[in-house]
């Protein structure tokens, strides 16, 4: 798992690589809290185009993200979805509570 941030303006933008699972989620979670706590932002862009598997942990990594972003009054919106990470987000409910986009400049002008 390969896990890239970047903030443009009250968002931080997370690129992620490879497969969200049991034995990566907890580097998600790291990683986003940690940019979130120094950055102070909003709203969170979930670029998934490169994520190849995904299970139970890394739904559960992303669902609490997206309660600190809901805290903060912002948006989650996942870009990129392979035809079966947006199968298993959408069979899990993820999909009802976040956000998506086709690409991450679509989520951006959306903000």
């Amino acid at each position: 798992m390969k896990v890239q941030t970047r903030k443009v303006g009250a968002s931080l933008v997370v690129r992620l690589s490879g497969e969200l699972d049991l034995a990566t989620a907890e580097i998600f979670r790291r990683t986003v809290d940690a940019q979130l706590a120094k950055d102070g932002c909003s709203n969170l862009i979930l670029v998934l185009k490169n994520v190849t598997f995904i299970d139970s942990s890394g739904i559960g990594a992303i669902l609490g993200r997206y309660r600190l972003i809901r805290e903060r009054q912002g948006r989650v919106i996942a870009t990129g979805l392979r035809p079966a990470v947006r199968r298993v987000l959408e069979m899990s409910g993820v999909l009802r509570v976040v956000e998506t986009a086709e690409t991450e400049q679509q989520a951006l002008e959306s903000l």
